[in-house]
C-alpha cells in the first residue's frame, strides 16, 4: 500500500509540475492543485500507515494506546488541505481577473501590468484639416 501510494504521490508531482510549467493559467491553477493532493498524500505516507485504532483517548486513560494512528500527520494534512482550498480558489479568481483583463490566458500575452490607454479621438484634427 505504502509503494502504491508513492508512486502516486510522485505522478502528482510530476503532472502538478508539468502543468506548472505551462503558458495558460488554467493549466497552472490545476497543476497547483495536483501539487497540494500531491504533498497531502506525502505528509500521510511519511507517517505511515497504521491500521489500528482511531487516535482517541479513552475515559479513564492518560495516553494514547499502542497501535493506535498518529493524530499529528492527520492534522496537519486537515490544515494543509484548508490552506491548500484556499490558495486554489485565490488562484483561480486571480487568472479570472487576468483572463478578463487582458481577454486572453496565455501568460506570454501579460505583457505589461497596466490597461490599454483609450483611443484618442480623432475627430476633431479632421474637422480642421
Amino acid at each position: 500500500m505504502e509503494l502504491l501510494l508513492a508512486v502516486t504521490v510522485g505522478w502528482l508531482y510530476a503532472c502538478g509540475l508539468y502543468l506548472l510549467l505551462r503558458r495558460t493559467l488554467a493549466q497552472v491553477v490545476i497543476g497547483l492543485a495536483l501539487l497540494t493532493n500531491g504533498t497531502n498524500l506525502l505528509i500521510f505516507t511519511a507517517a505511515g500507515l497504521v491500521r489500528g485504532e482511531p487516535p482517541l483517548i479513552g475515559g479513564g486513560e492518560t495516553a494514547l494506546r499502542a497501535g493506535t494512528a498518529d493524530p499529528l500527520p492527520q492534522a496537519m494534512i486537515l490544515t494543509a488541505i484548508v490552506i491548500g482550498f484556499a490558495i486554489q480558489a485565490f488562484a483561480m479568481v486571480l487568472a479570472y481577473r487576468v483572463y478578463r483583463s487582458v481577454g486572453s490566458d496565455d501568460i506570454d500575452a501579460l505583457t505589461t501590468t497596466e490597461p490599454p490607454p483609450p483611443p484618442v479621438k480623432v475627430q476633431a484634427e479632421e474637422a480642421d484639416g
